[in-house]
Order: structure tokens, then C-alpha cells, then sequence
């Protein structure tokens, strides 16, 4: 069975999605990268995510994204 990468609850952030067993939002991973910050600046800064989840975090991210275009070209 898969880990639960992240969670959502109203009594969490008003129901924000976070990462699993943190109040860390998922959304600040992409805003880090987003902004040209790497993923260990991320993981510096909010060290009670760890590198495992981030990771399969953007990796569920690629497959929702992608997934699509890879299933058209088989």
C-alpha cells in the first residue's frame, strides 16, 4: 500500500492541502521551484518534510500532468 503524500482537513490550514503529518503546504514546493529555489533550500526551510515526500510528491504531479501524453503515444 502507497503512503499518504498529503492530507487535507478543516481543522489543518482551513483544509489546505499539506504534506502528510506536517502543516507544511504542498503549494510552497511549487512556489520554491517555482521562484528558482532548489528543493533542498525547500527542505532546509521546512524540515519536517522529508526529501521521500517531496519527492513522491512530484512525481504523483508528472503523472497527472504527463500521463496523459504518454498514454496517447503508446
Amino acid at each position: 500500500m502507497k503512503k499518504k503524500l498529503i492530507t487535507s482537513s478543516k481543522d489543518v490550514l482551513g483544509g489546505t492541502p499539506v504534506f502528510a503529518k506536517t502543516r507544511v503546504p504542498v503549494r510552497a514546493l511549487f512556489d520554491y521551484l517555482g521562484a528558482g529555489r532548489s528543493l533542498d533550500e525547500f527542505l532546509d526551510d521546512f524540515p519536517s518534510v522529508k526529501r521521500s515526500q517531496a519527492v513522491g510528491v512530484l512525481g504523483q504531479f508528472k503523472t497527472v500532468v504527463l500521463g496523459p501524453f504518454y498514454e496517447r503515444a503508446a
